[in-house]
């Protein structure tokens, strides 16, 4: 179903996605992506600017967080399917092309949508999430292994969403996040039954084809080099993140070919909520190729 004035859903694969289109509807499509536990209203501090540039500004609840989008199963949140989403989000928005965003889960995504769908992406904006292959690096190399603990622990079955569910407010104010937002935020992930959808993005990784292709590449006597981003790329990480280290970060530019900005803030991970204005002037340099 295409996009526009009081539209706000569209479909694939027999699930309903909502969606906030906001913008004139005349205007080059930038992709909104959330992280978790976010969802769309992530950008709510975003998008008024990005849309008084004249720029139509799509933002989806994303699969497992919106209510006709939560198929049970690892495996139907893999990046494959992932990317698949986002496909179908700008075939609906009626675009050829789109400058893409994303934050944290969403930044991985959008990393892997400029690899596999470069001639649907106009650009990319990561918040918070490295290349992938610079994360892989900053594991053995880096100290990443020390931040990322919890990947690991949300592989185990109903008890990570006991515990996120617990302690949901703090994880977000105390690193920035309004006490109004993060209000919203508790209040839509409230059950635990409400994270499993979410969680199911980190319990793919097991069986994510790409995630088996890096294991296998790196366990090569010659390991395959990852593909380089070829669309123009703008990365903006915090230096105070709790979650995502400096040596991914600074190992990020050696996988864009492309034009390729790095902006280092002195902020944790929340960028969208936390510094709203800083992100859609970066945002607005890339997509004007400033």
């Amino acid at each position: 179903m295409p996009l526009g004035r009081g539209v706000q859903t569209f479909t694939r694969d027999g699930m309903t996605f909502d969606v906030t289109d906001s913008g004139p509807t005349d205007g080059e499509v930038v992709v909104l992506l959330h992280g978790f536990p976010q969802d769309r209203t992530a950008w709510d501090g975003v998008r008024p600017a990005l849309n008084d540039a004249g720029l139509r500004t799509v933002a989806p609840d994303q699969r497992g967080y919106s209510p006709g989008a939560r198929p049970p199963g690892r495996t139907a949140y893999t990046m494959e399917e992932l990317c698949a989403d986002t496909v179908a989000l700008i075939d609906a928005a009626g675009a050829d092309r789109a400058h893409v965003v994303g934050h944290d889960w969403g930044g991985a995504l959008a990393w892997a949508l400029a690899d596999r769908h470069p001639d649907r992406i106009t650009s990319l904006t990561s918040l918070s999430t490295p290349h992938p292959a610079a994360m892989a690096w900053a594991f053995t190399h880096g100290g990443q292994w020390r931040k990322s603990w919890y990947m690991l622990f949300f592989q185990l079955p109903w008890l990570p969403e006991r515990v996120v569910t617990r302690d949901l407010r703090s994880l977000y104010t105390r690193h920035g996040v309004s006490e109004e937002q993060a209000a919203k935020y508790v209040a839509r992930f409230s059950t635990p039954e409400s994270l499993t959808g979410p969680l199911g993005w980190y319990r793919s990784m097991p069986a994510s084809t790409s995630m088996r292709r890096s294991l296998t590449s790196r366990r090569s006597k010659e390991p395959k080099a990852p593909r380089r981003i070829t669309v123009p790329t703008t990365f903006i990480w915090g230096s105070r993140d709790f979650a995502l280290g400096r040596a991914a970060a600074e190992k990020t530019r050696e996988f864009v070919s492309a034009d390729y900005e790095f902006i280092e803030l002195d902020e944790n991970h929340w960028l969208p909520e936390v510094v709203p204005n800083v992100v859609a002037d970066a945002i607005l340099r890339r997509v004007r190729g400033e």
